[in-house]
């Protein structure tokens, strides 16, 4: 039902990864279903990707991003994020600047951040989407608390803490979204997924395939992708779908016929790939494993090396029966597909939780 008062929403998701700007997806449909004015910003890439769902629906802003890079696998690693922090506390300095530019600038009235702390403003409303409530450094139980008390410090900033889960248990997030003690203000808003209600259109083909979905930082991306593709290769189980996850990545010589080679699969090609897929490998980001529930699809779940974040949320959806997971390390795709028939899956979450942002979302919209 349209706002009778339709509002100026500035919304802003993080670019690491494409996961922050694809689950922002169902967010921006829901504002402009009700007559809002929606003011995306980002950079490049995130601009044309959410162009290509709403078209000129909304205005877009460019907005630099956090630019996390990694030199080598090992600077990954060896934790080389740390070594960017006083730059990326410089940027949020930045983006904080440019917010209260382009408030007065628009007539900006209400402000959705995902994961973007800069853009929190002293008398416009603004929210900030993130699951990662626990934070999990990988050394220890006095490192995580003494980072979790620095994050919570930059949530209290923004009005409101939107959390991309269910409150009741089994989460899809864990502990990570539900920590001893919730910011102030906090509200779990359900899951987030562009997927929900968008099955496989196409007919089921009479032969399944092994559906392989890269993604995440280089140099770890490109690294996996050439341990799975020679896999790919010597695969004994019949056809495979293999999606290298980046426009950039250099497409193979040779491919055999029993591969099907993609950089990159748009939505439709991905919905048809994953409800033909007999076993589907790709990594265990939230984002992805939030797309894979609204899809009904099960998956073996590969962590990124050194992402506490990927290695707690793949062992958590193993323990509960969700989703089988296994170290990149450990993986044999010849073996893949028996370990994950022989898996004992429990009931698939109700699609009930991809609903609940939406009235999030108007009663925030009542208060601006």
């Amino acid at each position: 039902m349209p706002n009778q008062t339709p509002k100026n929403i500035l919304l802003a998701p993080l670019d690491w990864g494409a996961g922050h700007t694809t689950r922002c997806i169902p967010i921006v449909a829901h504002l402009l279903a009700g007559g809002n004015r929606v003011f995306f910003a980002g950079n490049d890439w995130q601009i044309a990707l959410i162009r290509q769902v709403f078209g000129n629906q909304l205005t877009t802003l460019p907005l630099s991003g956090y630019n996390i890079t990694y030199s080598s696998l090992n600077h990954v690693l060896q934790m080389g994020l740390l070594s960017q922090l006083p730059r990326l506390l410089q940027v949020i300095t930045t983006e904080h600047n440019w917010l209260l530019h382009t408030v007065h600038t628009h007539n900006i009235q209400g402000i959705i951040s995902d994961n973007r702390y800069g853009l929190h403003h002293p008398t416009v409303p603004s929210v900030i989407i993130t699951h990662q409530l626990r934070i999990l450094t990988g050394v220890g139980s006095v490192a995580d608390a003494a980072v979790q008390q620095v994050h919570y410090r930059y949530l209290q900033r923004f009005r409101e803490v939107w959390i991309p889960d269910t409150e009741q248990q089994p989460s899809l997030a864990g502990r990570l979204s539900h920590p001893e003690s919730l910011p102030h203000k906090s509200r779990y808003i359900g899951w987030l997924s562009r997927f929900v209600g968008k099955g496989n259109t196409q007919e089921a083909s009479t032969s399944k395939h092994l559906l392989v979905l890269l993604s995440g930082p280089e140099p770890l991306r490109t690294h996996t992708s050439r341990r799975l593709w020679e896999q790919a290769l010597s695969y004994k189980g019949g056809k495979v779908v293999f999606a290298d996850g980046s426009d950039a990545a250099t497409a193979p010589t040779s491919v055999p016929p029993h591969i099907t080679y993609h950089r990159r699969l748009n939505d439709q090609e991905l919905i048809a790939a994953v409800g033909n897929a007999h076993t589907i490998v790709c990594r265990s980001g939230y984002s992805t494993v939030m797309d894979l529930v609204a899809m009904g699809a099960r998956a073996i779940l590969l962590p990124t090396p050194a992402q506490t974040e990927q290695q707690y949320l793949g062992k958590y959806l193993r323990d509960n029966r969700l989703f089988y997971s296994v170290a990149e390390k450990d993986l044999d795709l010849n073996r893949a597909k028996e370990k994950y028939r022989n898996f004992d899956f429990s009931a698939m979450p109700s699609v009930e939780g991809f609903c609940i942002h939406q009235q999030a979302l108007n009663d925030w919209l009542t208060t601006l």
